[in-house]
């Protein structure tokens, strides 16, 4: 290691172990995400802003997992989780929803589509990606 600046030994560790799209109409939610997730979590955090453009990205990337918002102009999250699982490229990437209006009786009401979970806005950038890892049983 002699020899290696902070920065060279930097890079050589801190290496994202997860990739993490992120969907919300709201770029400031997006924004917030994205740097909890990479600073706190180290992984590396894709964001759109549409549930068109996140069925498509998902396929290109193969992420590890989808945080999603529910209520967005277009496609919303339902919507955007119906395409992506009659999708076989996209069918088992897990779905996590971000809202601020879940459902009186929760998650139950989304559990025939196939989610992973749901995290209510707002929330904890702290604690984000051990809210994330969680639920999809990711060791930390």
């Amino acid at each position: 290691m002699a020899g290696w600046s902070t920065r060279d030994r930097a890079s050589r560790i801190v290496m994202p172990e997860r990739r993490v799209l992120v969907v919300d109409d709201d770029e400031a939610i997006r924004e917030v995400a994205r740097a909890a997730l990479e600073l706190v979590g180290g992984w590396q955090v894709t964001t759109v802003g549409s549930g068109q453009d996140a069925h498509a990205i998902a396929s290109a990337l193969e992420p590890d997992a989808v945080l999603l918002d529910v209520m967005m102009p277009g496609r919303d999250g339902p919507a955007t989780v119906a395409s992506m699982r009659a999708d076989p490229a996209t069918r088992d990437i897990p779905v996590i929803f971000l809202t601020a209006k879940a459902p009186p009786d929760g998650a139950r009401a989304w559990q025939g589509i196939g989610l992973a979970g749901v995290i209510r806005k707002p929330f904890d950038p702290m604690t984000l990606a051990a809210d994330i890892a969680r639920l999809l049983g990711w060791k930390e």
